[in-house]
């Protein structure tokens, strides 16, 4: 559950059996499905971070098939309800689970665990280099969010 408007959290299902098992993603009749642009893997090492991106007109949706990572979007669009709200979503195979991000919700994500994390993303567009902002994840001047461990 998001308390971003619009970023949508659908857990999915993993159908296991004796063979190995089928992660479901995203079909064009579920109710989050926009439309098709692309799908691509990316895959990180523990404890890199990749971010911030921010995309201006596509929406992503990511699920973790492999390892865990922690999602961290921060709403930058000026006329949202919930602009400059932070969250944090844990996804991957202890939470499979598809994250709709909207253009303007900012997102970053850090690998957390012993294992390299396989990211995939259906977007909506085909990926155009001139859409995606970048900053760095340590920019204050974009997000003061503190990527360390918190030790409660």
């Amino acid at each position: 559950m998001s308390k971003i408007q619009d970023v949508i959290i659908v857990k999915k299902n993993i159908i296991p059996d004796e063979r190995g098992s089928i992660m479901h993603m995203i079909k064009k009749t579920d109710s989050e499905f926009i439309k098709f642009g692309e799908v691509y893997f990316s895959t990180a090492y523990p404890g890199v971070i990749k971010g911030w991106h921010l995309h201006t007109r596509q929406t992503q949706n990511y699920v973790v098939v492999e390892g865990m990572i922690k999602l961290v979007l921060l709403d930058k669009r000026k006329g949202s309800n919930t602009y400059e709200l932070l969250e944090e979503h844990y996804l991957g195979e202890l939470n499979y689970s598809l994250c709709q991000i909207p253009p303007g919700v900012a997102n970053g994500y850090k690998v957390i665990g012993n294992k390299k994390a396989i990211i995939c993303n259906c977007s909506d567009l085909v990926h155009e280099p001139d859409e995606m902002l970048r900053y760095s994840p340590e920019d204050k001047s974009f997000s003061d969010y503190n990527w360390e461990i918190i030790h409660k």
